[in-house]
Order: structure tokens, then sequence, then C-alpha cells
């Protein structure tokens, strides 16, 4: 008889001990969907290790096992269930499972970055699938079609729509591209639907499509080349659908052209007249489906509990009240995702109208007025730039994308000549001499184009960040187009790009409020992690700096409470160094003699490099951002010692100042947890990583990543609680413990904060006393904004046509209902009391700022006349 090794008999012994131990439901639950054994193992630990911490009264253990099972799934990369048939086996919906992955983060190592990447792409593919079908049940009127036909007619269209996306499209989380893509999918089936069953505006648009030939067209027939095969698509019906849903016209018809038409022809159905079976349409998506491992979109169609939740609310913009509206007054539409990004770009193309491709002819002077007349380097770096943005756009977006590429880029250099020229127009001589220096910098303009494009793409991708720009292995992700993309397609270093920012901002007046806190974040994205990278010429400024000596510092503490300038422009900080060291350079060569040579030249001065503006004033940013990141936690969690608040922030700056190396691939918030731990630590105050950590997550940007996966040594990474102990208390145990001794370290001083250098221009201003009426700089006559402004009722411009009469008696009507003593205070033509300046934010409610000069108030009272005003015009 065989027997087996002992060591063997305990490895069975064990794993039926292993078997035993599980709940009875919990190996149903697995064999419901079908998992390996492998895949049940894991999810049993996972489910030991988080089964004391979770709130098992709010979620049953059924479906904290199955969130358990799908993590085991991620982690171990197997082939399992879909994400539909886990959320079925426990009867959840898209937002309440991920949720509860979301809950079920108890410890850092619960949930992996592996799985955070998963749970954040199913999220935007879900939102992004949500959108678009709630606005392809607005567009087929779906809820109105009852007769079995019609409805048939639906669901094939909304199955092939899915297919062409998850067959065309690499990046389905594109709302955009999908967008248009879909557009194409209801021309093609509109063009080929029986017309008793389409709305009349598309029965009268197909008629006028296809209405026979006259006469003299068909006598033309028969003299032209034989007749060849009717056209692929309905001009007139796809321009039609794009003015319905305020899309381009261009943009939709380079989709058709490329990624749809492509699509039919793998399908076989170019140039059929007929409509595509639902059946194998149903078959083919299936194939997708079962691939993917995600949700099945076919189930919208269905209003099937796993993809309900509550429905998208509404901007406050769309919430106002409508009493006493006139009929004739038009309605703000919804702001629902597809419509805001649809009236985002709309606006930019707008806005870019008037801007060519090519340098302008004032362009072109100041390009000649250079020593060196940069005109053909531009041209041709423009070009190559342009190809190299297509090819990666191509290879994030589809191979069939290129041309959607092309069109991207040239709104982004019609962006970049028109801020060029603003910058040179807005500086006084001294500083275009500069300029002219300036205009010859690759850098420069690489940046500056660089900008212009991200602009361009956070306008049709929304404003979203990468986790850092990088994946768990430290590898550039090609997954989206997000910042910092652009940097790495044009190989631009963040600490390059960060320059041109501010300078941008401010050349372009046309930039919304949103975009503005666009370019905001990616600056402050740069210099919290993106500027860190180890191949950063940051580390080498710094380095330099150092040698100096302690007198020159990236930027001296004793600055922090003063307030920060921004009056640099784009050359200081390209062309810096240009601002002198505190110690004196070498002397140029003079022909005069010896005696009349400055003392300050004695040969015990040393060669010093200038200081750089550029450095100094990243270091001055960086420090005010890592103070707000530290107040912002530290109120989270030590309201009740504010006694040491300075003392972190003293630990905290002299780590930036001092031990700089400690941020080379890593993040400032990294730095900012292990000091805020250390003090907490040295003057035993009860803190644990884990409070610090669930605090942090509470804040605005931030990712899971910044504490899960942090940079321990070359190649090895680990959670923040691994970085303190091996790299952060290593290299500042002496500094720490300075701060529990009689005489501690004297105290940073803390960073003048100051508010956003950028104004918003056309923010309107609301008419003191008046709900109804606003005020707004006045704009360019091609820029005429899609969505109105806040609550407005009637829009006019005076000073330009504006039609009849009985428009400007609705505003008297309006203007005469605001508040009576306002109106008493100005028939008694008595000044009416100083007012203080409105400022709107983006819900557009008001917030009083005191801070303004004199002035603006008086602008408000000049304001407040306009009831007068506007009833002279009647």
């Amino acid at each position: 008889m065989y027997l087996l090794p002992p060591s063997q008999i305990m490895t069975v012994k064990s794993d039926f001990v292993t078997i035993l131990s599980k709940d009875a439901d919990f190996m149903t639950l697995c064999q419901t969907l079908q998992v390996t054994d492998e895949v049940c193992d894991r999810a049993w630990t996972i489910w030991k290790a988080v089964q004391a911490s979770v709130d098992k009264v709010l979620d049953t253990q059924k479906r904290l096992w199955a969130a358990c099972l799908f993590v085991a799934v991620i982690d171990l990369e197997v082939a399992s269930f879909t994400f539909t048939q886990i959320l079925k086996a426990v009867d959840l919906n898209v937002k309440q499972f991920l949720g509860l992955l979301k809950k079920m983060d108890v410890n850092l190592d619960t949930i992996s970055t592996k799985v955070n990447s998963a749970v954040t792409r199913l999220e935007k593919k879900y939102d992004v699938s949500r959108a678009l079908y709630q606005r392809f049940e607005k567009c087929c009127n779906v809820n109105n079609v009852l007769c079995s036909r019609g409805k048939e007619i639906l669901r094939s269209c909304w199955t092939m729509f899915l297919l062409a996306k998850g067959r065309a499209l690499q990046m389905e989380d594109d709302l955009v591209i999908s967008f248009h893509l879909m557009v194409c999918v209801l021309e093609f089936f509109i063009r080929r639907c029986p017309p008793s069953l389409l709305q009349p505006h598309y029965q009268s648009v197909i008629s006028t499509a296809q209405s026979p030939p006259t006469r003299t067209s068909r006598r033309n027939q028969s003299k032209a080349k034989p007749r060849q095969a009717p056209p692929e698509v309905d001009v007139q019906l796809l321009e039609s659908l794009c003015k319905e849903n305020d899309c381009s016209v261009e943009e939709v018809k380079s989709v058709y052209q490329t990624s749809f038409s492509a699509f039919l022809d793998s399908m076989s159905l170019s140039g059929t007249r007929d409509l595509p079976q639902a059946t194998d349409l149903s078959k083919q998506y299936e194939e997708l489906y079962f691939k993917s491992r995600d949700f099945d979109s076919r189930l919208f169609l269905d209003n099937d509990e796993t993809l309900l939740t509550p429905k998208v609310e509404l901007m406050p913009v769309e919430r106002t009240p409508r009493k006493n509206l006139p009929e004739d007054v038009v309605l703000i539409p919804p702001q629902t995702p597809v419509r805001a990004a649809m009236n985002s770009i709309a606006q930019l193309r707008v806005d870019l109208i008037t801007s060519g491709d090519q340098p302008s002819a004032n362009l072109a002077v100041y390009f000649k007025n250079c020593t060196v007349d940069p005109t053909e380097e531009v041209l041709q770096r423009v070009e190559s730039l342009g190809l190299l943005f297509s090819q990666r756009f191509g290879q994030a977006v589809g191979p069939r994308c290129v041309g959607l590429g092309k069109q991207r880029f040239t709104l982004g250099i019609r962006l970049y000549y028109r801020v060029m020229e603003s910058m040179l127009k807005s500086v006084n001589d001294l500083v275009l001499f500069l300029f002219r220096k300036l205009l010859n910098d690759s850098t420069f303009h690489t940046s500056l184009l660089a900008c212009a494009l991200e602009v361009v793409m956070a306008t049709y991708g929304g404003s979203t960040f990468k986790s850092a720009g990088y994946s768990s292995g430290g590898v550039p992700v090609e997954t989206d187009l997000c910042f910092p993309w652009i940097l790495d397609v044009f190989q631009l270093t963040a600490f390059d790009f960060y320059k041109v920012i501010e300078s941008f901002i401010k050349a372009e007046p046309s930039l919304n409020k949103d975009m503005v806190k666009h370019l905001e974040r990616c600056e402050h994205l740069i210099m919290e992690t993106i500027a860190w990278r180890e191949d950063s010429p940051l580390f080498e400024l710094l380095k330099r700096t150092r040698e100096e000596g302690p007198v020159e510092q990236a930027e001296p503490p004793a600055t922090l409470n003063q307030p920060l300038q921004h009056n640099h422009t784009a050359a200081d900080l390209y062309l810096s160094p240009v601002r002198p060291s505190s110690r004196t350079l070498p002397a140029p060569e003079s022909t005069a003699p010896p005696s009349s040579q400055p003392s300050a030249l004695a040969t015990h001065q040393t060669p010093r490099h200038p200081k750089s503006n550029s450095l100094s004033l990243f270091y001055k940013k960086l420090y005010r951002l890592a103070y707000m990141r530290l107040k912002m936690l530290y109120t989270q969690l030590l309201t009740s010692h504010p006694e040491l608040e300075p003392i972190m922030w003293t630990l905290f700056q002299h780590t930036l100042q001092n031990e700089y190396e400690l941020m080379r691939d890593r993040h400032l918030d990294q730095l900012m947890m292990s000091a805020m731990y250390a003090i907490c630590k040295v003057k035993n105050v009860d803190l644990r990583f884990k409070t610090i950590v669930t605090a942090y997550k509470n804040m605005p940007n931030t990712n899971q990543e910044t504490f899960k996966h942090v940079l321990i040594r070359e190649g090895q990474y680990d959670s923040i609680i691994v970085f303190y102990n091996l790299v952060f208390m290593q290299k500042l145990k002496t500094n720490i413990l300075q701060y529990a001794s009689p005489r501690p370290p004297t105290l940073s001083p803390i960073p003048h904060i100051p508010r956003s250098p950028y104004k918003f221009p056309n923010s309107p201003l609301r008419v003191p006393g008046s709900n109804n009426v606003y005020i707004s700089p006045m704009k360019s006559p091609t820029r005429m904004s899609p969505v109105m402004t806040p609550r407005t009722r009637i829009l006019v411009s005076i000073g330009e046509s504006f039609g009849t009469s009985d428009k400007f008696q609705k505003i008297n009507a309006m203007v005469n209902s605001s508040d009576r003593s306002l109106k008493r205070s100005l028939d008694m033509s008595s000044a009416p009391k100083p007012l203080k300046r409105l400022r709107f934010d983006v819900e557009g409610q008001d917030e009083a700022d005191e801070s303004k000069p004199a002035e603006d108030s008086r602008l408000i009272q000049k304001l407040a006349e306009i009831g007068t005003f506007v009833s002279g015009f009647t």
C-alpha cells in the first residue's frame, strides 16, 4: 500500500480544515459564481481580515463575501464572473457595490492599488454609459415607444452602439467620442427605420434628402459617368442630428468616415438598406461583455436594478424657480453631462473662430523683430509635434482616431498662437526685449503649446487627472488623455511646464472659471509629485543651490509670511536665472586700470551662479501649498492641540528645504503625513497612522496610491507606515528628537496664504436690489455662451441691436419689481449706500468680499442705476 509523506499529509489536513472552516453560504456563493479554489481561499482570507471592522448591520455577510470575491479576482488576475453577475447574486446596484468596496478598506493593505485602478475604471465607464443612455433615451423618446417593432429597433440601435463603441474605441469611457459615435449609429438606424416609427422632424429630413431628381439633373446624369452606389451617410440627416445635439458636424463626420465606416465594413453592413438583426447584434455584444467582464449595458433598456441610480442632479441654474415667466422666454436646458460637454466644446470653438492655425500678421512682425527670426523653427516644431501628438492620440484612443487627434491639435495651435500674441502685447518695451530672446527658446514654445493643448483636452475630456501619472510599476500609463499625458507625449518636464501656467491664464481672458481651476490643479499636481520625478531638472537646480552654501536657499523661510507677488512673466522664468545672487558675480573684462576696479572684486570672492527666479517662485508656491494641505489635515485631527501645528509645519518645511531628496519619485502628502505622525510621537500625543490615513482620504484631491504605494527604495514600494519607519524616520531621527528637548529648533514662519491670483472678469454681477437682473462685462461679438448666466431671464447687450421695444419693457418690469427701498432711494435721487462687491462661485451664489478697493464699490453703485438707464429706452 502507498503512503503519503508526512509533509503532504499535513498539507491535505490543513486544506481540509480550511474548507470545513468556511461558511456553507459562502461556499454556495462561490459555486454560484463558479470561482476557482484559489479565488475562494483568497476571498475567505480577506473576509477573516476585515470581518471584525466592517459594519455587518448595514451590509449582510453575503454582500461582504461578494466584495471579497471581487477583490480576490482582481488581485489574482483570473477570469471569472462578470460584474453584472456578482451584482445580481447579492442584489446590489453599481454604486452600492462600489461604495461597499470603499467601506471595506479598513486597513492599508485590504484593497490593493490594482483593485483601486479597476474600481476607478469601472465607475468612470458606468458614469459615461449612464450619461450616454440618458441622452439616447431622450433622442429616441424611448419611454413613448409602445409597439413591439419600435422597441425591437431601439434595442438593436442601442446594442449596435455598444458593439461599435467596444470595437472602435480603446477608451470606452471617452464621453465625447462615444457620443459622436452614437450620433452616427442614430443616423444609420433613422435612415433605415420605417417612416411610421419616426418623429415628424426626421420624416421631413429624410423625405427631403430622398426626393427624386429633377428633369435637369436626370439629363445631366445621363451624360455623367456610370452611376455609383448611393452614399453611405445622409449628410443632411447627420447635420440635423448634430444641430439637435449641439455637436460639431466636422467632428462627427470624421468619426463616421473613420471609426464607424470601418465598423460597418467589419459587420458587412456597408451599402445595405436593411436593419441588422437584433439577435446577431446581441450575440456579438455578449462576446465583448464576457471578455471585458464588467457590466452588461444592454440592461439600461430594461431599467435593470443593478444599473439604476438616482437621476443626475441638475446644476443650481436649472433649479431656478419658474414663477412669473413669460410664455415666450426660452428656459435653460438641463445641464446633463453630455450637454455640459457639448456646450464647453462649442464655446471653445466659438472662442477660437477668429484665430488661425498660422502665425497672425502681428505675430509675424514680432518674429521678424527678433535678432534671429524664429518663424521657420516655430513652424517646423509645430509640424513635428503635430505628427507626434496625432500618433499618440491614436495609440490611446484607437488607431482610426488619428484624424480626431489632428482636429484637436489644430484647435490647440490656434490657442497657442493667440496666447503668444496676447503675451507679447501685454508687456512693456523693456520686457519685450527679453521676450524677443524668449521667442527663440524651444522649451518655452513646447510648454506654451502643451498648455494650449491641455486646455483643449480638458475641454473634451473633463478636468480629470491620472494617479500621479504612473501605474503601480512606475511605468507611464497610456490608457487615457488626462494630465500629465501631454507632458509624456512631448517629453516635457513638469518643472518647465509649470513656468508657463500663470502667464497663460493671465494672457487668455476667455478661459472660464472651471478651466482656470483645472490649470491651477495641474500646477498643484506638479508641485505635489510630477516635478519630483527621477529625471526632473529640479534636483540639479537644488543641488547647485546647496553647493552655494546656506545663504543661497531656494527660498529663505523668512519670506514665508510675506505676500506672494505675481508680477513675473514667462520671460522671467524661462530665461532664469537672471537675478543676481546675494554675493557678487565676477566682473566682466575691462580695459580700465587696476586701481579703478571696485574693491568688491577681491581675490577671495568666489564665482557664484545667479539665483533662479523659476526655482524661487516654485518654492514660494510649494511652501504655501504644503502648509494649506497640512492645515487641512490638522484641522480634522488635532484641533485640541493647537500648539502642535507650528511644530509640524517647521519639520515639514525643514524637510522640503534640506532633505528634498526624500521627494524623489514621491508625493508631497507622504512627507506631510510622516511629519504629522513624527511630531505626535515625540510629543506623546496618541495619533495612529490609520487615523491619519482615514482623515486624509476625506481631503480633496487625494488618491489612495499616495499612502498605499510609496517608494521605499529603487523598485520597491510599500505603505506609508513602512516608508515612515524605514526611510523618513531614519533620515530625520536626529531632527525629530530635537523637538522633545528643552531647546527645540526655531519655528518656521507660517506662510501667507493668498487668494487665487487669477480673476474671473466674466462672472456676472447682480444688480443690487434685483433678483433677476445681471450685468457681465462686454464680450466679443463672436463669444456668445451656449449656456446663459445664472437665473437669466432675458439677455440684453446695451449698444447692440436688440430688436423690438417690448423686450425692454419686460426688463423694465423686472427692474421695477426690485426692492422697494432701493427704488425709493433712486426716485429721491439720493446716493445709494456703499455696497460690497459681489463675487460668484460655481453655483452662482453671492459672497461678500470686503477686501476690494473702493473703486469697485462705486462701480456697483453705478450699476444700481441700471433701472433708470434702461427705462430711458422706452
